[in-house]
């Protein structure tokens, strides 16, 4: 076991040992393949999201039609991920990822083939938005939980940042990218062209040569299995705190993203291009906000990265609810991207430092469920109270619970902080590395 853990840990090409501390997972030669695969699939994943929206509120003109459809693409997370969190824990993480791209890539064709021939119809993208959420609900912690297999334990953080910084450098190019071609070509074309970028993926997908793991064959019933860990994130107060504060950002501040076509269109007056822009620049700051991260080699003080950057996000996103700028809206978005990948990103960091393996998939489905999970019914009620009260003050209202919920978790800190470095310790140490170095290293804080 420690032989396969040395292997899947170890670099490949000799002159990557000299790679900067920001991206030294991509010494590892499978990470590198994920990288470079993912990159061109995410480009195209925010162009369907972008066109999606927009076709939608096209067809509708509803922002609450906008809601739904969020509801419905991330609803079967919230129900299904924990099934997910199984699957991660008990097979190949490769191929359970394989499959997930597969599928993507099936259901983006279909859409692209509805748009085209003009016989897309509001029912067919609530339909679609739902399997892919399906799909997504053992994608997401199938491929969180498969980071560690590539880049083991000791670039983990690095790998999470990294994959956080391609997925938000794909924000500013693919919503870019969408809003040029909805206005000029219409929508069909960016479906087309993200179900065409999975190839990419997939195929450095099947390139990877994993070492053999082996995965837990338990005799207990699936139920049981899932409740196993439930009750570890239950009992763990750190890990529990993180959830509980993931969950209330994702509920009462993240439909934002839901109602930006309202804001680029009826409130700033950008159109399709002006709603490609504004997501390119939440992606730009987040981008920023996840090479921040990267930048780091250590998790001590990220409690605190997570509180601040919490309530940050909450200012930022009041200030962004009451500008009707176009330029000052699109400049304050910057800062709302930026907080929330600080928030998330860190978030995710400390849950996998201090989770054991076998637990891994188990853990990061509840992730799934706080961080996409409860999204469906915050874009349900977003959208709702945005029909009633407009979307500014919806926004501004979520913004505002967002800064509570950021208070109580600054407030709990000195209380799970013991508690989350003992378990960072353990399991650090579980991946080889010296108990004192690690110590030292957290204490320094």
């Amino acid at each position: 076991m420690k032989a396969a853990q040395a292997e899947q840990s170890s670099p490949v090409p000799a002159s990557s040992k000299s790679l900067p501390a920001t991206i030294r997972a991509l010494k590892h030669r499978n990470f590198q393949l994920f990288f470079s695969g993912q990159l061109i699939s995410l480009i195209g994943t925010w162009m369907q999201s972008v066109a999606q929206a927009w076709l939608v509120y096209r067809l509708s003109g509803s922002a609450l039609l906008l809601g739904s459809v969020g509801f419905a693409s991330q609803f079967p997370v919230f129900l299904v991920a924990p099934l997910g969190g199984i699957v991660a824990d008990r097979y190949n993480r490769q191929k359970v990822v394989i499959g997930t791209q597969v599928a993507s890539m099936i259901l983006a064709a279909i859409l692209a083939a509805l748009t085209l021939t003009g016989h897309v119809r509001i029912w067919h993208i609530f339909v679609l938005a739902a399997l892919l959420g399906i799909v997504n609900s053992f994608d997401i912690p199938g491929r969180q939980a498969f980071l560690v297999d590539m880049v083991g334990k000791e670039d983990l953080m690095n790998a999470i940042a990294l994959n956080s910084s391609m997925f938000n450098g794909a924000r500013i190019i693919g919503p870019a990218i969408a809003g040029i071609l909805v206005a000029r070509i219409g929508e069909g074309w960016c479906f087309f062209a993200n179900s065409v970028s999975y190839i990419a993926v997939i195929i450095g997908l099947l390139m990877m040569k994993i070492p053999e793991h082996a995965y837990r064959a338990s005799e207990a019933s699936p139920i049981a299995h899932i409740l196993e860990g439930f009750r570890f994130a239950r009992d763990t107060k750190p890990i529990r705190a993180i959830l509980l504060l993931l969950g209330l950002v994702s509920l009462v501040a993240m439909p934002y993203t839901v109602l930006m076509p309202v804001f680029a269109d009826k409130i700033l007056h950008g159109g399709a291009r002006g709603l490609g822009i504004l997501m390119g620049m939440t992606g730009v700051g987040a981008l920023l906000g996840a090479l921040t991260l990267a930048s780091r080699t250590g998790v001590h003080g990220l409690g605190r990265w997570v509180a601040f950057s919490c309530g940050a996000f909450g200012v930022s996103l009041i200030l962004f609810s009451l500008s009707r700028n176009f330029v000052l809206s699109a400049a304050l978005l910057l800062p709302v991207g930026f907080f929330v990948m600080l928030q998330m990103s860190s978030s995710n960091t400390l849950i996998q430092a201090m989770v054991p393996d076998e637990l891994r998939g188990r853990v990061m489905s509840l992730y799934s469920m706080m961080f996409m999970g409860m999204a469906p019914f915050g874009a349900l009620f977003g959208g709702a109270m945005a029909d009633r009260v407009g979307a500014p003050v919806a926004v501004a209202m979520g913004a505002v619970a967002c800064i509570g919920g950021s208070a109580l978790f600054w407030l709990q800190l000195p209380k799970i902080r013991v508690e989350a470095r003992r378990l960072i310790i353990a399991q650090t140490a579980v991946g080889g590395e010296p108990e004192q170095e690690i110590t030292a290293r957290i204490v320094e804080d």
